[in-house]
């Protein structure tokens, strides 16, 4: 890999990676992290295999790893370069309501 130059699967590869390491630097086995987290050990085995895992699930693993802190930057707003773009951030969009079907 590229620095710089990650792709989606790297950085699936990494968190998999990462997940593992730090469940095995804590000493917990897959049968405790998947009792500790709720998710099912044969999903927990997948993820550390494959990376393969749904995003409540993997919460659920980085929570009972205390590795939570990470994801609220997740999705940073882009930095605002002009004032207009800072005020039309004051008033971020709400989700438009569907039609009312007559």
């Amino acid at each position: 890999m590229i620095p710089g130059l990650a792709t989606a699967p790297d950085i699936q590869d990494e968190v998999r990676a990462a997940a593992r390491n730090r469940r095995l630097a804590l000493g917990l086995t897959q049968a405790e992290l998947a009792e500790r987290s709720g998710v099912p050990l044969g999903t927990l085995k997948r993820f550390e295999r494959i990376g393969e895992l749904s995003f409540a699930s993997l919460l659920a693993i980085a929570e009972a790893l205390d590795a939570l802190d990470g994801f609220s930057g997740l999705f940073p707003l882009p930095e605002a370069r002009t004032l207009d773009e800072v005020e039309r951030r004051a008033v971020l969009p709400k989700r438009a309501r569907g039609r009312k079907k007559s």
